[in-house]
């Protein structure tokens, strides 16, 4: 029996019948061969002899996993270059289940041990799961612990080229290392391509986790959804009029000119040169608002669809302003990029724990940790405190201590009623309502016009993380730690859809623009896109490595952005499922998203105190035949970095006219 055929046998025996059973028929086997005439001497043959002092060695000995897994370290670091990137992906998973399979056997100060000789590897990528980890101590912990649990249920799936995975085996096989044979079988999945490695290490999904079947999230991915916008709604309406921005301009454009002439009457000399400069700029930033509306009209136009839960009738009061909102919106582009409101919270003294922004800037709210929910007009805290609520940064700044004329008069709205942190507030879209959301487990909806507590919705079992008004309003959608969303209409205390299907905490919520799907982001590193009528999923997108923070739909109904803990951002075509491009920028949690009006730009704001915009139109572009051939599916643009002082960015939106506003509270420790 020569070496290749024990090896195999070995393998073979380990994948069905464990390793018991695989080393008592190892021996039988043997010892019939050396009965017959073709016995090989095992004590001659070094590696045979090797392998069996392998096998010899107790099952639950910590030695052997941690010997096996320091000699694939060893190798994989002393790989060639051209395929290191690739074989060390292996690594992290392989170290995560040798770790758990010593605690597993009650070996907890080996388990120790092996985490602080290996850990160090890993912290750049997998801090915060490797924060977890550390807390499984016992085998009990790996049952009751929803991580652990997790991980223990699931597949790791490893993007490799063919020649990776050869080399991989062909170690695993030659180095008789059983134990991560065994792993590698029941924990991993290979995705193999052809040929040599396609990039070096920048790609997010090439290691993720698919969880207990792929094959479900692939088939649910194949399910038709209707991403189109509502039909016969106020912007499609707005369109067929034929009523555009430039008709604005035109207005602006004549006014300027108006003011040129009167200008060219009372100076002779250097007025005619000012005005004709003045007049080459206008001309220069017509033709640049022509060349953005061809780009836009190069987008095909979004399919029209029917809503499926029957919609408040809007008031014709409303309809008026939203039509001069529209009347007025600037088209924003890579060439125009956007105005930025940054509203600041200071002396909040660490406990603000969310914030939101009216559709039109009005109003700002603030969620705290006293349990307490305030709003703040800003036009009337214009009025009394004058200029002086610009204290830091550059923008305007809502603070618990405003000086001015009026100083004594508290400058915000107090909404008490929750017995918990308030984690999230929504304003309704014209303003007149606030919800939020608390760690007692409650939505609760107030009016800003009566400044009251109208209805307190209870449902959830444990803290509500989110909560979002639907683009129209009347619904509205929430997010808890009880892995669920809910689905709520203002009328009614009681939910009209529950989604249940996330592994962990369900930590953002956001509506798709025809208000007939929501998205989920959630902490086990997924999104799910569910549809409102069925509550069924109807997306699985797989990718982070983190858990989800933030989400927002492009106006357009096509895209969708999520933003991890790990400052990844990824952009996802809601039609296919799959991922068009990562955007890598930011060093910290990206806490908001936020699209243009038009779609075509993104807005995101990270704990790292920026706030970034990126190019959704060139992103979305197909990538050419080279750029495919070489692999190269980095097409996300970065257009603008906006640093704050020391401001950690945790609300972004832009208004119907494309004013982007943000808010976030002032870090004193930054």
């Amino acid at each position: 029996m020569d070496e290749e055929a024990v090896v195999k046998f070995v393998e073979t025996y380990l994948k069905k019948k464990g390793f018991k059973q695989a080393e008592l028929a190892f021996h039988e086997e043997i010892q019939q061969q050396n009965n017959s005439n073709n016995a090989v001497n095992i004590h001659s043959d070094p590696d045979l002899s090797t392998l069996l002092h392998s096998l010899s060695q107790p099952e639950d000995s910590p030695a052997r996993y941690q010997d096996e897994y320091s000699k694939l370290r060893t190798w994989a670091y002393s790989s060639l270059d051209l395929y290191k990137h690739e074989l060390l992906r292996v690594l992290y998973p392989v170290f995560v289940h040798c770790y758990m399979d010593i605690v597993a056997k009650g070996h907890i100060q080996d388990a120790r041990n092996f985490f602080n000789s290996f850990h160090e590897d890993h912290d750049t990528m997998h801090s915060r799961d490797l924060q977890k980890l550390e807390g499984v101590l016992s085998p009990y912990h790996l049952e009751e612990m929803e991580f652990a649990h997790t991980l223990r249920q699931s597949k790791v799936n490893i993007k490799i080229c063919q020649y990776s995975e050869e080399l991989m085996m062909q170690y695993l096989r030659k180095s008789k290392s059983t134990i991560i044979l065994g792993i590698v079988n029941e924990h991993i999945n290979f995705q193999v391509s052809p040929g040599q490695p396609i990039s070096i290490s920048d790609d997010p999904d090439a290691v993720t986790l698919i969880g207990s079947s792929q094959d479900a999230a692939n088939q649910i991915n194949k399910k038709e959804i209707h991403w189109g916008l509502l039909e016969d709604s106020l912007e499609e309406r707005f369109e067929k009029t034929g009523v555009f921005l430039s008709d604005s301009e035109k207005t602006e454009g004549e006014t300027k000119e108006g003011d040129m002439d009167e200008n060219k009457k009372r100076s002779m000399d250097g007025g005619k040169q000012a005005s004709i400069k003045k007049s080459k700029k206008d001309k220069a930033a017509s033709a640049t608002a022509k060349a953005v509306r061809l780009e836009a009209n190069t987008v095909p136009a979004a399919p029209r669809v029917k809503p499926e839960l029957p919609l408040p009738v809007m008031q014709a009061e409303v309809e008026q302003s939203i039509l001069e909102d529209l009347r007025n919106r600037v088209q924003l582009s890579s060439a125009t990029l956007p105005s930025v409101s940054f509203y600041t919270f200071i002396n909040t003294h660490n406990s603000l724990n969310c914030s939101s922004i009216s559709h039109d800037g009005s109003l700002v709210a603030g969620g705290f940790s006293d349990s307490s929910l305030k709003v703040w007009d800003m036009a009337k805290l214009g009025q009394q405190a004058g200029n002086s609520i610009l204290q830091d940064e550059n923008d305007a700044a809502p603070s618990e201590h405003v000086s001015g004329p009026n100083s004594g008069k508290r400058s915000y709205t107090l909404f008490q009623g929750h017995s918990g942190p308030v984690h999230s507030a929504s304003f309704s879209p014209l303003g007149d309502f606030v919800l939020s959301s608390s760690a007692d487990t409650t939505v609760r909806l107030w009016s800003t016009e009566l400044n009251a507590n109208l209805v307190c919705y209870k449902g959830h079992n444990y803290p509500v993380w989110d909560v979002q008004f639907s683009p129209m309003g009347h619904y509205f959608a929430s997010a808890s730690h009880d892995r669920t969303a809910r689905i709520w209409s203002v009328d009614r205390i009681q939910p009209l859809r529950i989604m249940a299907g996330h592994l962990s905490d369900v930590d953002c919520v956001q509506w798709h623009a025809n208000c007939n799907y929501i998205a989920t982001g959630s902490s086990d590193k997924t999104v799910r896109l569910w549809d409102v009528q069925s509550g069924e999923c109807v997306r699985i997108f797989i990718g982070h490595r983190s858990m989800i923070l933030s989400l927002a739909m492009s106006p357009d109904g096509r895209y969708m952005a999520s933003g991890d803990e790990d400052g990844t951002i990824m952009m996802w075509d809601l039609s296919s499922g799959r991922c068009i491009s990562p955007l890598m920028g930011h060093h910290s949690c990206v806490w908001s998203l936020a699209f243009s009006r038009e779609s075509s730009l993104l807005a995101s704001g990270s704990a790292d105190c920026t706030v970034k915009l990126w190019d959704v139109t060139t992103s979305t572009k197909p990538a050419k035949k080279e750029e495919n051939k070489s692999g190269n599916t980095h097409r996300m643009r970065l257009l603008k970095t906006l640093p704050t002082k020391s401001t950690p960015v945790s609300t972004l939106r832009f208004s119907r006219r494309n004013l982007l506003f943000a808010a976030g509270a002032l870090s004193k420790s930054q």
